[in-house]
């Protein structure tokens, strides 16, 4: 129990890599509130301990200092904002006009930057950390998504100035993630057979689950890593699968064994 007495606020937290990374902090001992739009189905809990849900537009930035203020008065201090909330439906670059990709980079770029200059002032009474959720496509093309891509590029640049212009009293570090089994794969990666394809390419042959995303966010929310801040720590079970490597193991099936 790592984390008791700490608070955490984990934005999008009501459902998928969210609700799993309140889960790992509410099994730490953290107490918890996850922010969305819309309640979640059902609670966010584990062993029966349960996050509480407050309703925000993080879009707004108006309500975002209201939402941070009801925070302070309900729990006293904030010790780790994890900016989850994101995402983008898969559609080409030309299509949907520049306001689409406007409202991408907005919430996937902005809502947190608006959600972590809301937060300071009781992040930095507690010498706490955020935790940024990026992702790979920051890093590689992002056909389909290519807005989205950039915002998480601009997500990890955020962290790394972020993170000197507000040590030595809170530390910033980004998760860039690669593929998450939620409970919407199948919109991006289809049946069951098209998940097993997709975590084939994977190096370490699975596709990360929330809680996978969970554990890494409370390490870096944790006293463990009390000297780790502007750091982007990939958690994507080692990228992909080179494709020569496919091609070799065709031509010399027992494998490299040096």
């Amino acid at each position: 129990m790592e984390l008791d007495g700490r608070v955490a606020v984990v934005t999008g937290g009501t459902r998928g890599v969210g609700a799993g990374i309140a889960r790992a902090f509410l099994a730490a001992g953290a107490e918890v509130v996850v922010c969305a739009r819309r309640p979640p189905d059902a609670p966010v809990e584990h062993q029966g301990r349960k996050a509480e849900f407050m309703a925000v537009d993080l879009r707004e930035s108006g309500a975002v200092q209201e939402f941070f203020h009801s925070v302070a008065a309900a729990y006293g201090r904030l010790d780790t904002l994890v900016n989850n909330a994101g995402g983008s439906p898969y559609r080409p670059l030309d299509e949907g006009g520049p306001e689409r990709h406007a409202r991408v980079v907005e919430l996937n770029l902005l809502a947190p930057l608006t959600a972590s200059l809301a937060a300071r002032p009781r992040l930095r009474a507690a010498h706490g950390s955020i935790v940024m959720i990026g992702s790979v496509s920051a890093t590689r093309p992002s056909p389909g998504t290519a807005a989205y891509g950039a915002a998480k590029a601009g997500l990890e640049g955020l962290a790394r100035s972020m993170a000197v212009e507000w040590a030595p009293e809170v530390r910033v570090n980004t998760l860039q993630l690669g593929m998450v089994r939620t409970e919407l794969s199948h919109l991006h990666y289809g049946d069951a057979d098209g998940l097993a394809a997709v975590a084939r390419t994977v190096p370490l042959g699975r596709l990360a689950e929330p809680s996978d995303v969970g554990e890494a966010a409370v390490f870096l929310a944790s006293p463990r890593a009390a000297y780790v801040s502007g750091a982007t720590l990939l958690v994507h079970g080692g990228g992909e699968r080179p494709a020569f490597l496919d091609a070799a193991t065709a031509n010399h099936p027992e494998g490299n064994r040096t």
